[in-house]
């Protein structure tokens, strides 16, 4: 029993120990907390519009935004695989939680981020954080630059202080309503957010080090609570923030709602999941530390199942407050954790204050993020790349943007891996070599005459490729004694690239022909002769380690049936 507890640490310290822990046991020196206080104070002042804001354009109250960014902070932090990374609600989940509370109201987001933090905790346990960089770039690219003209639509209400009861949750009718009450602007909101957008771009252009959208907030509060501003605020929409944390609560457990919100909480653990490795990557790359992708996914997991107790709303790492982490000399998950006890300090001390942030403020700093997940760059690189990744991109983010998030990534993801395997099957190549080489590198002519083929095999033979090495096989008319395939350019086999290979070894046997299989990779071989050997096809196969000893062999082979052919005449 104890041998066994002893091997689970080791395994468990080994894939999934969080890097709170390795930090702590290799020492932490108060040097290193002052540090880590400095940068965590930083990245809570960047934190508190952001949760507000993000709070709001989800769909809920700025109060839940902040819980967000507390518990998920501290549990991100402290159970996660990166030094750097900094938790808390992102745009990426705006669009995602606005449509689960439309359907199925708060508690069936509760249940969603339950969901998706067991999904998350069970995909680092089976370690499938390393598989999370196969999802197809154009997918990432489409699917963020969507959600970024989704967040960008959701915004045009408070930012031009229109007033519409009930906003439509498509895009489409959504902006039709807006252009329908046209009329109904608020000059004065629009006042407000030219203020703040000329504060958070002034302040990134000449101050790039200074909090730009805290001070976006601070002065145009200040102008709506001193001058007589007519706008919408905080106070005015939800009324004063809550002074501490909720007390936790486990949400009622359905199992139809379950069922109902499976296919949002699939959604939520994947964009979790990417984007939380995402940031944790550029905190790598800026750091030169290395994460536990395995960890990240069960911390991220801890943190959105904690939220859902706390009144929260689903979060991840956040790769902007991530980076400024880094810039700000943290040294360890010590620093987000403070960023959490300082962001429940604002809660504490500072909440009734918040009553007065105008709602066009926060607006311009969600349509400044919406901007800033739509690269560009990348977007317009990919638009004028190759045709299957501008295609997996164009379908990726229209389906985003015009029909449904769940089936912009399943859709995306498909169609990708389609043309990545018609790509990787112009790869497979099989050439009959027949001619004389002069170099020496093949058969000679006399072999050639004797009824001996050479065939190389190139590329990874799988079911994209498969039907072209059977094209091949087939329209080989000449029945020759010994047949030598050269597979060393051959990586991989797969179930549909061995029956491939076992036809026309069944093939070869009608007419007595020989196989010799030439420089088998590892797996390759391994398939194959497991293959064969449970197809009881073992006679007349033989493995050579390299062409010069397969033609040795076939030389022996030939001397071999002379001589069987002299024996019986």
């Amino acid at each position: 029993m104890f041998s066994f507890i002893k091997r689970f640490k080791e395994y468990y310290g080994l894939n999934f120990a969080p890097k709170l822990y390795e930090v702590l046991i290799e020492g932490y020196t108060k040097e290193a907390f002052k540090k880590d206080c400095m940068s965590g104070l930083t990245i809570a002042i960047i934190s508190i519009p952001l949760a507000m804001a993000l709070a709001i354009a989800s769909g809920v109250s700025p109060a839940n935004g902040l819980y967000t960014a507390i518990i998920a902070g501290f549990f991100i932090s402290a159970c996660g695989g990166s030094k750097y990374q900094i938790g808390g609600p992102t745009g990426a989940f705006v669009v995602v939680i606005f449509n689960v509370i439309a359907q199925y109201g708060y508690s069936g987001l509760l249940i969603t981020m339950i969901i998706s933090g067991i999904m998350l905790i069970i995909a680092g346990f089976l370690k499938f954080g390393s598989y999370i960089k196969y999802i197809p770039y154009p997918v990432i690219i489409g699917f963020t630059s969507g959600i970024a003209v989704l967040l960008f639509s959701t915004q045009i209400k408070d930012m031009l202080g229109l007033a519409i009861e009930n906003v439509p949750v498509e895009v489409l009718p959504k902006w039709r309503s807006y252009f329908a009450n046209i009329n109904t602007i608020n000059y004065t909101a629009v006042v407000v957010s030219i203020i703040a957008f000329a504060a958070i771009i002034g302040i990134k252009l000449k101050y790039p080090k200074l909090p730009g959208y805290l001070i976006a907030v601070i002065v145009c509060t200040i102008i709506v609570a001193v001058l007589p501003f007519d706008v919408d605020t905080i106070g005015s929409k939800f009324g004063d923030l809550p002074h501490f944390l909720p007390k936790p609560s486990v949400p009622e457990i359905h199992i139809d709602l379950i069922l109902k919100v499976f296919p949002s909480a699939l959604t939520l653990a994947f964009l979790a999941g990417v984007e939380s490795l995402l940031s944790a990557t550029v905190a790598d790359a800026m750091s030169g530390d290395n994460h536990n992708s395995n960890a990240e996914l069960i911390g991220e997991g801890v943190a959105n199942i904690a939220c859902a107790f706390f009144a929260g709303i689903p979060a991840t790492g956040a790769i902007a407050r991530t980076a400024t982490n880094v810039r700000s000399g943290a040294t360890s998950p010590v620093a987000g954790i403070m960023h959490a006890v300082f962001l429940l300090g604002f809660l504490v001390f500072l909440a009734p204050t918040a009553k007065f942030i105008p709602l066009a403020c926060l607006s311009a700093i969600l349509i400044m993020i919406a901007y800033g997940m739509f690269d560009q760059q990348k977007f317009f690189g990919l638009l004028f790349g190759q045709r299957g990744d501008r295609l997996t991109l164009l379908v990726t983010f229209l389906l985003t943007v015009f029909i449904d998030l769940n089936a912009a990534i399943s859709v995306g993801f498909i169609m990708y891996s389609i043309i990545f395997m018609h790509r990787i099957s112009g790869v497979v190549g099989a050439e009959n070599l027949i001619e004389y080489s002069s170099k020496g590198r093949d058969l000679s002519e006399e072999m050639i005459k004797q009824g001996v083929m050479s065939i190389r095999l190139s590329g990874p033979i799988f079911f994209g490729g498969a039907s072209k090495i059977s094209t091949f096989f087939k329209k080989i008319d000449s029945t020759p004694k010994i047949v030598i395939l050269r597979v060393g350019n051959v990586p991989y086999v797969d179930v549909s690239g061995i029956n491939v290979i076992y036809d026309f070894i069944k093939k070869a046997k009608k007419h007595n022909t020989k196989i010799i299989f030439s420089n088998l990779k590892p797996q390759p071989r391994l398939v194959i002769s497991k293959f064969l050997r449970k197809k009881r096809i073992t006679k007349d196969i033989t493995y050579a380690t390299d062409f010069p000893r397969a033609v040795k062999i076939a030389a022996r082979m030939l001397r071999q049936m002379k001589i069987g052919e002299m024996t019986t005449n």
